[in-house]
């Protein structure tokens, strides 16, 4: 199969790790920007482009922040949530579990329950007007501390919105390490909240043993160095434990050096459960369907394996088993009527 863009992009598709503000795209941002003038952040979509390019981790971070910065308002929260909706909807994402940080909001000054309000009514919205299935998990930013840690576990437990699923850790690793936060998750968990938590994107795997013995993860966010200890890749392969892996992230932050360096190809070859997913796509350049060609090149996927690649995706999902029966078949339905033609 020379070029598998064009079945890429009509694959219905669910995705799991992606940010909510990550994942404003320079439409969204400029609109954003417009409204709140007196913003460092450009309003022409074109000039973002330029803005959205890093050096590093770091200058990620603080471009990220900018764009935070922007949502000032339930109404700038309900809109970037539905237009992150549309985005998906155009490239056939039918599910995504939408990783959202409520503490960077509600300490800015937004309050709670409008927050909450206002993430709840995108959601309806964008399922009846888009066909998008939208669920969150709340994160914790973990450079922001044990107090973040705090306000993330009260605002998931105590007000819990319908759509919420997963609880996860976000932010830098270095210097946050993961035990900290354990006493938050088991609240969490205990509320019936899953485990998710970012671990071993700029670390090494010993934060992917941390994620999974003190927090208990269900799934691992990035899990990228996972590949340099045998043993854990064997336990993730055997406890079906999915990795979130963001290839074009992991190159735009300096995680992995070269894309050809890759090790998607190792945890495949380990029997690990791999989905594809885009991070934070508009600031990475990049979005799912992109990710999903990425992945077919560097693991050699005909159209058969990119659909299983999906399937992936469903199975590491918190749907509910009808949800996930549903759209495994309209993924088998979609590739047998591409194949037959």
């Amino acid at each position: 199969m020379t070029d598998p863009s064009a079945f890429i992009a009509g694959l219905p598709k669910a995705e799991l790790h992606v940010h909510h503000v990550g994942s404003a795209s320079p439409r969204i941002v400029a609109e954003l920007a417009s409204r709140h003038p007196d913003s460092t952040v450009p309003t022409d979509p074109g000039a973002l482009v330029d803005f959205f390019t890093f050096t590093d981790f770091g200058h990620f971070i603080d471009v990220y922040l900018s764009v935070v910065d922007l949502i000032r308002t339930p109404e700038d929260v309900r809109l970037l949530t539905f237009e992150v909706a549309r985005d998906m909807a155009r490239q056939n994402i039918r599910y995504a579990e939408l990783t959202i940080t409520p503490f960077s909001s509600t300490s800015r000054g937004i309050p709670d329950h409008a927050f909450m309000e206002a993430i709840e009514d995108a959601r309806k919205a964008a399922e009846a007007e888009l066909g998008v299935v939208l669920r969150w998990i709340f994160d914790i930013p973990g450079e922001a501390g044990l107090k973040a840690a705090e306000e993330t576990t009260r605002l998931a437990v105590d007000l819990r919105p319908e759509g919420l699923v997963g609880f996860g850790l976000g932010g830098p690793e270095i210097g946050v390490p993961r035990p900290q936060f354990k006493p938050y998750f088991d609240r969490a968990i205990a509320a019936g909240l899953r485990s998710v938590p970012h671990a071993g994107e700029t670390t090494g795997p010993e934060t992917v043993w941390d994620a999974l013995r003190e927090l208990r993860a269900e799934r691992i966010g990035h899990g990228t160095s996972s590949v340099q200890d045998p043993e854990l890749l064997a336990y993730l392969a055997e406890h079906r434990i999915p990795l979130e892996v963001c290839p074009t992230s992991n190159i735009a932050t300096r995680a992995v050096a070269d894309l050809e360096e890759h090790p998607i190809r190792t945890m495949v070859s380990a029997g690990v459960l791999v989905t594809v997913n885009s991070d934070d796509p508009p600031m990475f350049g990049t979005d799912l369907n992109k990710e999903y060609g990425v992945a077919a090149r560097l693991l050699g996927l005909d159209e058969r394996g990119i659909a299983d690649l999906a399937k992936n995706g469903v199975e590491a999902s918190f749907l509910d088993a009808a949800g996930k029966k549903r759209l495994a078949e309209e993924i088998d339905t979609y590739t047998a009527q591409w194949l037959a033609h």
